[in-house]
């Protein structure tokens, strides 16, 4: 018997919640922005007048105001979404506790075990729009399916505040002429790579076959030809389920350009020390450092580093992203954002760390660092994460 697998989408979620505080906005194309003075200023959501506008999630506010002049811009108020997507999970959960998130506005319900009790999918699936819309002022959309990748193509086959149902028996007719991109995981490399050879909807992806796919896109194109199948059935895993962590990174996008080496190296500094320190609270290593630097021009350049030895510690992750920086971008050269990031992630338990009965210089000083970060820690656990900072961060002006 078949599973049945809800996609529950939050309609323009920041805008919605906006618009709860502010009904003015219903009547106006309205979208919800990053700060320009942080130079985060993009379109973070828009309402359905500024989408019928042609105002695109993701662009700055300058290109957004040139399609709609009239475009009335918000801050962002994330505490409140985080509180409103808390009790949209308050709201799901008294229909199963088969709850997976995919994002603050996006989860997958597994609602199988109460078809008998509380009627079909797509009953459930109105019944719970029809309560969020009533008890939150917001609207959902609503993939009803087999597994969880045709849900997620049902929730935005048809917006807003609507349930779509996607079986076995229309799913051909429902998914197949869909654009090859509308499927999850088929990025904009990956639908370039698929037109190269004649791929444009999802329904040329399952008559390819997998061994053309796995041809042009490697591995990626085996799971992609199953998920175009219908093959894909993987469970709904309730938040808190482990996994295996593959990365752990962070990126800045400066209030200014960094234009010289004591900017760079603040700003290295400061992402490599909350890298490091997550991977401790995660109680993991890393193996690899990857560096990413953007230019004014959002032009990107990337480059990774093997370490001698795994770590958590700041001090190694900043030298590594250093000593690649020169690589990236010309001495003076200005830099808009910088990402570091941890690869070959593996516990910390699992590693073993050799003992040195006469520790080098190199090895004091990890052993130094090594206690100082995890003191550095405690003291922020306990008394916020501003309680202690670098010196290169006191007063700095680009952000960090």
């Amino acid at each position: 018997m078949d599973r049945t697998v809800l996609h529950c989408d939050c309609n323009s979620f920041f805008a919605s919640v906006e618009t709860v505080f502010h009904p003015e906005y219903a009547s106006v194309p309205m979208a919800v922005c990053g700060s320009s003075e942080d130079r985060h200023g993009i379109v973070l959501a828009k309402n359905e007048l500024a989408k019928r506008a042609g105002v695109k999630t993701g662009e700055v506010i300058w290109q957004a105001k040139r399609k709609c002049p009239s475009l009335v811009t918000a801050d962002p108020h994330y505490r409140e979404y985080e509180r409103y997507s808390r009790t949209l999970n308050e709201i799901y959960y008294e229909y199963t506790d088969l709850i997976e998130p995919f994002g603050i506005d996006e989860s997958w319900l597994d609602v199988t075990a109460v078809r008998g009790i509380l009627g079909d999918g797509k009953t459930i699936a109105d019944d719970i729009r029809a309560r969020v819309r009533r008890e939150l002022g917001i609207t959902v959309s609503v993939g009803v399916s087999f597994n969880k990748v045709f849900s997620k193509l049902g929730s935005d086959y048809r917006k807003p505040d609507a349930t779509t149902v996607i079986s076995r028996d229309n799913f051909r007719d429902m998914v197949y002429p869909l654009p090859a991109s509308d499927l999850l995981f088929v990025g904009p490399r990956s639908s370039q790579s698929l037109a190269r050879i004649g791929i444009y909807t999802i329904g040329d992806i399952a008559a390819a076959g997998r061994r053309a796919l796995t041809d042009a896109l490697g591995k990626n194109g085996s799971v992609i030809y199953d998920y175009a199948c219908g093959f894909e059935c993987s469970a709904v895993e309730p938040a808190g389920t482990s996994r295996d962590v593959k990365s752990i990174g962070n990126g800045l996008t400066f209030r200014r350009d960094l234009c010289c080496d004591d900017d760079i190296r603040a700003g290295v500094w400061a992402l490599s020390d909350t890298v490091a320190a997550r991977m401790r609270s995660s109680g993991v290593l890393c193996g690899t450092i990857a560096v990413t630097v953007k230019d004014p021009l959002l032009r990107s350049s990337s480059r990774q580093k093997r370490l001698d030895e795994p770590t958590d510690l700041a001090c190694d992750i900043a030298d590594a992203a250093l000593s690649m920086i020169p690589y990236l971008v010309a001495s003076g050269a200005p830099v808009r954002a910088i990402t570091i990031t941890g690869q070959d992630i593996m516990p910390e338990k699992k590693y073993p760390l050799q003992q040195v009965m006469f520790p080098d210089r190199r090895a004091a000083r990890r052993e130094k660092a090594r206690r100082i970060e995890r003191a550095v820690d405690s003291i922020r656990d306990r008394f916020g994460g501003d309680s202690v900072m670098r010196a290169s961060s006191v007063r700095s002006d680009i952000g960090i």
